[in-house]
């Protein structure tokens, strides 16, 4: 392996998110905060840092070999976590939960450890959200679309990075244009969302703030309440609308915007799928508030938004949904479990797998009443191959153990089986708020379990395969 190329890049993704210190500084600044200095501190101490990396290893590469795309990308989420979270110690809180708040945030998840939220420096608050926002699309796509001008290929960064992006299927001819498309589309999003917010009867601050939230699949809010503090049914509108967007697949965005494919959207196999999921899930709950006599206008508002938000593993909330009657919660929890669509922003385990995983199950199921019959696996007018389901049902497979071997930690702190089940698949699919112990923050949690879902919410943004590969020691002997 070439250190080298690892040295360049990561000086370069350092020099990047260096600038995400200058907006929380300028808030500061705008509201007159005292400690709006540590940004402009810890803004010269990272850049710094990231610019003496790069000049040490400058002209050392043209293009970034597989080996090292997966270092660098592995390494850049884990020290993210924790430079974001210098700033959070700064401020005064401990030093995991600034680490567990910035991982949080990076890796869109949304699991805070912090409570009045109101109460906080407005400076800090939009840290909070950038971190979400910068992580959403990923930083290092964002670096990949200006690679060439260091002189650096991007590819490997690419298929490392992009969220659930099938790096086979070329958007551009180039790389570099594909990372460009698809921010040009994410800031699209951000910015009409924002619009939207502020004619819903948001401020100015809060739109800004929850726009990052929303478009990232985030979930963080400025208060304790989520959207909820705002009771607004256009608020809630907005938000719905624009987490249906950031969830499907930005693939699908880019050949209607920018090749007028307007109709793509209705013939997408995955998208649809993904809708019928929400739409089952909303008439499933729907129809249990009905039998115990709760279904009004004011709860079927609140079981949409509630199963549209956790499903697509935004995170926001109305009400804690932990509190729902019955077994509602944990459907909405396995909602979350399939997640959004692939080449999106959101978590889980995409929309696409599933419904690979189901046609599976009914082929086998069809060669076993008719063992002669020729069956194949076809999602819409298109045949799957085989090595692709195999590829699938291998990742579920790695999905579940992982999920086993993480709760089995949980579970060893002394947590209750709800509440360490709940975190650990909202960590993993990247949701956030969970159940019990875990409804409303993980401040509670103790220091080793924090630790531990921490590693669980990067295992989720790098879809466990990236992180896991390079744990193998024939990894390393490439």
């Amino acid at each position: 392996m070439n250190i080298k190329p690892i040295i360049n890049l990561f000086g370069v993704l350092l020099i990047a998110f260096s600038f995400v210190m200058l907006v929380p500084f300028i808030i500061g600044v705008i509201y007159s905060e005292d400690n709006h200095q540590i940004y402009i501190f810890v803004f010269i101490i990272v850049f710094a840092f990231g610019l003496f990396l790069w000049l040490l290893s400058r002209g050392s590469l043209k293009e970034i070999r597989i080996t090292e795309g997966f270092v660098i990308t592995i390494l850049f989420w884990f020290v993210l976590g924790m430079i974001g979270s210098i700033p959070f110690v700064l401020s005064g809180i401990t030093i995991v939960d600034s680490v567990f708040e910035s991982i949080s945030g990076v890796t869109t998840t949304g699991a805070t450890v912090l409570t009045a939220l109101e109460d906080l420096p407005k400076s800090l608050l939009i840290y909070r959200q950038l971190l979400q926002w910068i992580g959403g699309m990923g930083l290092i796509i964002l670096v990949v679309a200006i690679m060439p001008s260091f002189g650096i290929g991007g590819s490997q960064l690419f298929k490392m990075d992009a969220p659930g992006f099938d790096s086979s299927e070329k958007l551009t001819p180039t790389i570099r244009e594909s990372a460009a498309a698809l921010w040009k589309i994410y800031i699209g999003l951000t910015v009409l969302c924002l619009i939207s917010y502020v004619l819903a009867g948001m401020d100015t601050f809060d739109a800004v703030s929850h726009a990052l939230s929303t478009v990232s699949i985030g979930g963080f809010s400025t208060y304790d309440q989520s959207i909820g503090f705002f009771n607004n049914v256009y608020i809630e509108i907005v938000c719905i609308m624009f987490m249906l967007l950031s969830a499907t697949s930005f693939s699908l965005h880019y050949y209607s915007i920018f090749h007028g494919k307007r109709l793509k959207h209705f013939y997408d196999p995955e998208l649809r799928f993904f809708f019928l999921v929400i739409l089952g899930i909303i008439i499933i709950i729907s129809f249990y508030y009905l039998i115990i006599n709760n279904l009004d206008l004011s709860s079927l508002r609140y079981i949409i938004f509630q199963t549209i938000s956790i499903v697509t593993t935004s995170g926001f909330v109305t009400g804690e949904y932990s509190l729902m009657p019955g077994f509602v919660p944990f459907l909405l929890l396995v909602g979350a479990f399939i997640g959004a669509c692939s080449g999106s922003v959101g978590g889980g385990l995409k929309a696409w797998r599933v419904l690979i995983i189901i046609n599976q199950a009914k082929k086998e199921i069809t060669k076993i009443i008719h063992p002669s019959a020729v069956v194949t696996t076809k999602i819409g007018k298109k045949v799957i191959d085989a090595s692709i389901s195999e590829k699938v049902w291998g990742f579920f497979t790695v999905y579940v153990i992982t999920f086993i071997m993480l709760l089995m930690l949980v579970l060893s702190s002394g947590l209750d089986f709800e509440s360490a089940f709940s975190a650990v698949g909202a960590t993993l699919n990247n949701l956030g708020p969970g159940l019990g112990a875990v409804s409303e923050n993980y401040g509670s949690l103790s220091m080793m379990t924090k630790i531990t879902l921490c590693f669980a919410m990067i295992l989720g943004r790098l879809e466990i395969f990236t992180l896991l590969v390079v744990l193998t020691p024939a990894f390393w002997r490439r």
